[in-house]
């Protein structure tokens, strides 16, 4: 709808994966957010059909330019990992907010800064339309 429109994109069995590794490491109430790839919807139509006019109509009323998976008001909360984002329940008193923290995993993690958001807009990966029609197939 938006030239400038973006959404994460994740695979059904990179979806399934992190349900079942989430289940391995979580303490119980938090957000798993995975680091994942971004899209432009524009890249994702020519993707599709690159022979097909595209016709650009604008954002509809609800729409967002942007997807968010980790709002700037739970930045405070939400801690990075390797390969994923935990938002941990503000009122949750068994985490302790320490410069680093492990997970059931073993795996280490640091609170983001204060000014942190996830947003697949600003995300440093993305998909390129080569990639795109691989993942189509």
């Amino acid at each position: 709808t938006d030239v400038k429109m973006t959404r994460f994109v994740i695979t059904i069995n990179d979806a399934i994966d992190l349900v079942f590794k989430s289940f391995k490491f979580m303490k119980g109430a938090e957000i798993i957010i995975p680091k994942i790839p971004s899209i432009k919807i524009i890249d994702l139509a020519k993707a599709i059909d690159s022979n097909k006019k595209i016709k650009i109509v604008g954002i509809r009323p609800g729409e967002k330019l942007h997807e968010i998976l980790c709002p700037f008001d739970d930045a405070r909360l939400t801690i990075e990992f390797k390969n994923h984002y935990t938002i941990i329940p503000s009122t949750n008193f068994t985490f302790q907010k320490k410069k680093l923290i492990k997970n059931l995993l073993n795996e280490k993690g640091k609170f983001v800064k204060n000014d942190f958001k996830y947003e697949s807009g600003d995300n440093p990966n993305f998909l390129k339309i080569k990639d795109l029609k691989k993942l189509l197939k």
